[in-house]
């Protein structure tokens, strides 16, 4: 009922003449400095509707910067960046396509800001704010101007709210009947995913990569092991991929006997993950991202969430200590057959 112009009356900011008391509106935007909610409005505001008069305050300029993809700039984001490094190749050659397609030869200049920020592939965001904190780290471009592009140009955008994840058994057995009948490769591959709960890109890595004699030491807990450990008695195996790091971790991943032996018969293949998500968007399967929130959800019907979350690496929601491993895989092992026996009485034939 109340206008927020006639609030700020009222609050004595805003005269009846039309005249700011200029000491209490400069106290509110002092408050900024100790309010980041109110610190961020305060600059995307300014941002959106003094573009310029902020730019000349900064002496921002992009003259004679051109956007070109070099193999150095490629081993600045897997090497040097700061913060999460890209590593991951196929997303690199990812980048590198939207690269040069949308970003080639152009020179860096507010339009081309607009470009990318408008963009309809918000990937191509990402691509760019490397690029620019690699011109940053070449020295190319001034601090001002760097903090002003990345303030103006969004990663890719993440909703934070709760969203249901909505899996039908249903649909996950009918894609693996399907894949079963048409496609063995990528059978194998969401059989693994189901089986292990590991993510999609760490089966397509330890596929591509698999050395099973391989003896590794396990850091932080002096355990020797071959990177495949079977226990033929209890139906299963585990395979050690030891990821940490900057990247996603990877402990072990866990399957089956009958997995291990379609394994066998394509491992060291590369496989494009974006192939066969669009050959499941195609042929309308549950896309491969939700076969490890399907094994979570299955998981922690039939054995504790610590060792669910173990099986699955998800060292973030736990704290492993070099005491506490031994005895986590150890449990582990000893509750996956469990699983095992839920997923064929869930999914009868569909499994190998």
């Amino acid at each position: 009922i109340v206008s927020a112009r006639d609030r700020l009356k009222s609050l004595g900011i805003l005269r009846d003449d039309g005249t700011i008391d200029y000491s209490l509106a400069l106290e509110i935007l002092a408050i900024a400095k100790d309010d980041e909610y109110l610190k961020n409005a305060i600059l995307r505001f300014v941002v959106q509707e003094f573009r310029e008069d902020l730019k000349k305050m900064l002496g921002i300029s992009f003259a004679g910067i051109v956007l070109r993809w070099s193999d150095d700039f490629e081993q600045f984001m897997m090497e040097r960046k700061k913060r999460r490094k890209v590593r991951d190749p196929e997303t690199v050659k990812y980048y590198r396509s939207l690269f040069e397609k949308y970003l080639e030869g152009k020179e860096l200049s507010e339009q081309l800001i607009d470009y990318v920020v408008s963009h309809s592939n918000k990937w191509l965001r990402n691509v760019f704010r490397h690029y620019i904190q690699y011109l940053y780290y070449k020295r190319r471009i001034s601090p001002e101007t760097f903090g002003w592009i990345m303030e103006v140009v969004p990663s890719r955008s993440y909703r934070l709210d709760v969203r249901p994840y909505k899996i039908d058994l249903g649909d996950v057995k009918k894609t693996l009947n399907y894949l079963k009948q048409h496609h063995q490769t990528y059978y194998a591959i969401y059989q693994a995913m189901l089986e292990s709960g590991a993510r999609f890109v760490h089966v397509l890595k330890m596929m591509a990569e698999w050395s099973p004699s391989e003896t590794v030491e396990i850091p932080g807990t002096g355990i020797v092991s071959k990177r495949l450990v079977c226990f033929e008695d209890r139906g299963f195996c585990r395979y050690y991929m030891g990821l940490r790091g900057p990247e996603k971790p990877c402990e072990w991943v866990y399957f089956s006997l009958n997995t291990l032996e379609i394994l066998k018969g394509i491992a060291g293949k590369k496989i494009n993950r974006y192939q066969i998500t669009k050959y499941a968007k195609k042929h309308n399967l549950v896309l491969p991202k939700y076969m490890r929130k399907t094994a979570w959800r299955m998981m922690i019907k039939v054995m504790s969430r610590e060792v669910a979350r173990f099986i699955q690496s998800r060292f973030g929601e736990l704290r492993v200590s070099e005491a506490r491993y031994e005895d986590l895989l150890s449990e582990a092992d000893e509750a996956y057959p469990r699983y095992l026996e839920y997923l064929r009485e869930t999914f009868g034939d569909a499994l190998g």
